[in-house]
């Protein structure tokens, strides 16, 4: 049985309180808007990306505190809104239980969760060796920190050695005005600043710093890696970066209004049938600034209005295509946001003076002028409502007619709680069940052709009916949105043609069983 919502909110802000009086955090009144300016790029489409707007928001000076604030919220969509000043490291950041967070030791963790802003206030925010760590999570908001030094070998490790790390079916997240930074690269124990892999979509970087590393970022962790993508960089400082700036392994990439500056052996490198818009960028004192590097497996590019200052380039081999000196365009690209690029010869000082963390927010007007961030006002890339502003719970579950085309099907999902199996999902028998291994995860069902879907009846099993709170289903192919609402039962949508469907969690009331995951024609 569900428990009201004031007793939810209660119990989440007495949560909040005992974390408060153990020190670290502090309550504050809701605010109408989650963070400053709105998100721009591909983080807009999809339905947008707000974070934590309308939510509580708390201030948090330990990692430890980040993750009470996560944990204290009335379920994992529940939106809020994390202001942290001071430094985040290991010795403060402790993993916290709760039905409404998954967390962890040793990084800051944002699993199988959802409509969370974390932004630097005050006298700055700084994640000393502690990475953040994105995982099945969706609507994510970071602004205004930095983070530094962060190992996958030597001493202390932390998040693979990724300073901001994505996989696992992301979806919708925005990062701006931060600073990344590392001390050297492989050799010296670190990583990737900025990585997305295992299907992480609708990704925007912006105004931000990454900087002495041996690798920037990528999208994809391997040439079979190929369900990433839709992901924009602007205005960005890329410095004393060796490689992956970024890689992109399948996929779309936009980069415009970048500034690149001793990107000392690869730059771009678009490869395994991905396709980058590369525009108006300054690349300056660099090798090899775009391309296919290290690998035989193509990718393509579409580059305009670039301004090339002193940029060397290796001739090509079979594992090597540098696009220049020409840098011509192998490819067309459709961009499907409206954005403003500035001309390239102002990107070094509008970059300057707006990118990194403590830089006062500024952004660029698109026309080489400097300005303060705007309110974010109702537009029309604004996100229609999701899990946290549900649509009328679905109906009953009385199956649509036709055939459940899930029997014979495949299924695959999330961690699992042990004794449980995705085949329980799809083999008609109400006895046997799949559970995610917390409070929140995702089931799908698979065809090995495309299938016209209308309509999905999730029925829980016996004992748990209204366990399931706020869900989301998804057209894993796209990565689109088909429905979202609260409760289980019948969901009805346009008829659409995929070969994976997932259905996503998160929000419950306790263990979540779902019997029977059905799907029809209509």
């Amino acid at each position: 049985m569900r428990q009201p919502v004031t007793r939810r909110l209660q119990a989440a802000l007495a949560t909040l309180a005992l974390a408060a009086a153990a020190g670290g955090i502090v309550l504050t009144a809701p605010e109408a808007s989650a963070a400053v300016g709105s998100a721009t790029g591909y983080a807009t489409q999809n339905g947008g990306t707000t974070g934590g707007a309308g939510g509580q928001t708390v201030r948090a000076t330990t990692g430890t505190a980040i993750h009470a604030a996560l944990c204290g919220r009335a379920a994992a969509g529940t939106p809020i809104v994390i202001e942290v000043e001071g430094t985040i490291n290991h010795g403060n950041t402790s993993k916290v239980s709760g039905s409404s967070c998954n967390t962890a030791d040793g990084v800051i963790e944002l699993k199988q969760i959802s409509n969370v802003t974390i932004v630097g206030v005050g006298g700055g925010a700084v994640f000393d060796q502690i990475g953040i760590h994105i995982r099945e999570s969706s609507n994510i908001i970071i602004q205004n920190v930095t983070v530094k030094n962060v190992k996958k070998s030597g001493s202390p490790t932390s998040n693979g050695g990724d300073a901001i790390g994505m996989e696992s079916g992301v979806r919708n997240v925005w990062v701006d005005h931060t600073t990344l930074e590392a001390s050297g690269g492989e050799s010296e124990g670190y990583d990737g600043l900025f990585d997305m892999k295992a299907d992480t979509r609708y990704v925007t970087l912006s105004y931000s710093i990454l900087r002495n590393s041996g690798r920037g970022g990528l999208v994809g962790s391997s040439e079979s890696d190929v369900s990433n993508g839709f992901v924009t960089y602007h205005h960005n400082l890329y410095e004393n970066i060796d490689s992956r700036a970024p890689l992109l392994r399948g996929g779309v990439g936009h980069m415009f209004n970048n500034h690149y500056v001793r990107i000392n052996s690869s730059g771009i490198n678009s490869r395994a049938g991905a396709r980058a818009k590369v525009e108006n960028n300054y690349f300056e004192d660099s090798k090899d600034v775009l391309g296919t590097f290290y690998t035989d497996a193509a990718g393509y590019w579409q580059a305009d209005g670039n301004t090339l200052d002193n940029v060397t380039w290796s001739s090509p081999g079979e594992d090597n295509n540098p696009a220049g000196p020409a840098m011509e365009s192998t490819t067309t690209v459709s961009i499907p946001y409206a954005y403003s690029a500035d001309a390239a010869g102002c990107v070094p000082d509008v970059v300057s003076r707006t990118a990194g963390a403590g830089k006062g927010l500024k952004v660029s007007d698109g026309n080489c002028t400097v300005q303060p961030p705007t309110e974010p006002t109702p537009g029309p890339t604004d996100p229609t409502p999701g899990p946290t502003d549900p649509t009328p719970g679905p109906t009953d579950p009385t199956p649509p007619g036709g055939t459940n085309l899930s029997i014979g099907a495949g299924s695959d999902g999330s961690s699992k709680a042990s004794g449980t199996s995705f085949g329980h999902l799809r083999d008609g028998d109400l006895t046997t069940y799949w559970s995610p291994a917390g409070s929140t995860g995702h089931a799908s069902i698979k065809w090995d052709s495309a299938t016209a879907v209308s309509s999905v009846v999730i029925r829980e099993a016996a004992g748990s009916a209204g366990t399931i709170g706020a869900w989301r289903l998804r057209d894993a192919d796209a990565g689109t949105v088909l429905a979202s609402g609260d409760g289980a039962g019948t969901i009805s949508f346009p008829r659409t043609t995929l070969r994976k469907i997932t259905f996503e969690i998160v929000g419950s009331t306790g263990s979540p069983r779902i019997a029977e995951f059905e799907t029809y024609a209509g």
